[in-house]
């Protein structure tokens, strides 16, 4: 998703540079940054008075910020995204790690539970902080199977069987009594008629259908639309432990710990800031101003698959001053291998296609 950035403030070029370099130089160890600090670490070709008169139009832009008086400067969440938007660079990831990533992976058999921790473990010890990764799963819910079981007098117990294995059990109330012999009909007639579709796929069939079969097929769309609505992932997650002690006070290490471990809280996170189209890395920079969970956080994260057919998520959740370059290239590289493996499996994509170059990808989510 690539968000309007027009209310940005503009800057000069040599503003751009310092700001990237407070926020490099931040990220790297986490205190105030000094004009000094800057001229003498990376050689500037102006003077500390020169980078200080910046460091004031930066502040008044809001861009960095001074915690106390006499201290360096550190980048705001607005300074963070202008970074995240315009400054960063490319190629975070060497060739090498690239190659070990993708050999690892290789390594294991598609999308089971050791897949998934693997991209896990190894994506948090590449951006030596929290990873999580959710299973492929399909994004629409689709009909398998359909039974109507009678229990007494006109109250039937529908049992619906979607593609992905989730079973719904619902007790339903006929206006007339029904024999089990018509109730398996009835069932086998909607079987032939709804196998792979969709909710809405099952309500365009069902206007052939007469009035049972018709009422019946209502229920089990209204079932399939509230298990879209309601999609919960399993979620795999590493480096939990690495990233607490990154924190500089408790409330943030506390929120690391609630989105993690919450996972009501995460599934809904992931559904709102996730795109449909995959490897398409997002990143979420002190909840956007949307989840007061996520103030001290930071999330990188991506869809992988197969847009509009199975996918999941893979990401990594640290400090707002988390190595950004490092962590959107990671994710946006390993999501592109993942797509790249289960593409090859579905048969959609050739042998050795190569994902795409991540850092390209990097798109902060918007309001």
């Amino acid at each position: 998703m690539i968000s309007d950035d027009a209310h940005l403030p503009e800057l000069t070029r040599r503003q751009e540079e310092i700001l990237s370099l407070i926020v490099r130089a931040y990220t790297q160890h986490p205190e105030p940054v000094s004009s000094k600090h800057l001229v003498e670490t990376f050689g500037l070709s102006y003077s500390s008075a020169t980078v200080r008169n910046e460091m004031a139009v930066l502040e008044d832009l809001g861009y960095i910020v001074q915690p106390h008086t006499s201290a360096g400067r550190i980048p705001s969440q607005l300074g963070y995204r202008y970074f995240v938007k315009r400054l960063i660079s490319n190629g975070d990831i060497s060739s090498s790690e690239q190659s070990r990533i993708t050999e690892r992976l290789q390594s294991m058999p598609l999308a089971t539970e050791q897949w998934m921790r693997l991209a896990a473990t190894i994506l948090s010890r590449t951006t030596q902080t929290a990873a999580l990764v959710t299973p492929p799963s399909a994004e629409t819910s689709r009909f398998k199977h359909l039974e109507l079981i009678s229990i007494q007098g006109r109250l039937v117990l529908m049992v619906l069987v979607l593609q992905e294995g989730t079973v719904y059990q619902q007790m339903i109330t006929l206006t007339d009594p029904i024999p089990q012999a018509k109730l398996g009909e009835t069932a086998q007639l909607i079987n032939a008629l709804c196998m792979d579709a969709s909710a809405t796929q099952i309500r365009a069939r069902s206007v052939q259908l007469g009035l049972l079969e018709r009422e019946i097929t209502e229920l089990v769309s209204d079932m399939l639309e509230r298990a879209d609505a309601n999609q919960v992932r399993l979620i795999y997650r590493e480096g939990l432990s690495d990233l607490i002690p990154t924190f500089p006070n408790n409330e943030g290490a506390q929120q690391a710990v609630r989105v993690l471990e919450e996972r009501a809280v995460l599934n809904m996170i992931l559904n709102e800031v996730l795109t449909p189209m995959v490897n398409s890395v997002q990143v979420v920079i002190a909840g956007n101003g949307r989840w007061e969970q996520m103030s001290h956080l930071t999330m990188v994260v991506s869809r992988y698959g197969i847009q509009g057919q199975a996918s999941g998520a893979v990401g990594v959740l640290g400090p707002t001053h988390i190595n950004y370059g490092r962590a959107i290239s990671a994710v946006g590289y390993i999501s592109g291998v993942m797509t790249d493996m289960i593409a090859q499996a579905f048969e959609k994509l050739p042998p050795g296609n190569k994902p795409d170059d991540p850092a390209d990808q990097a798109d902060e989510t918007d309001d």
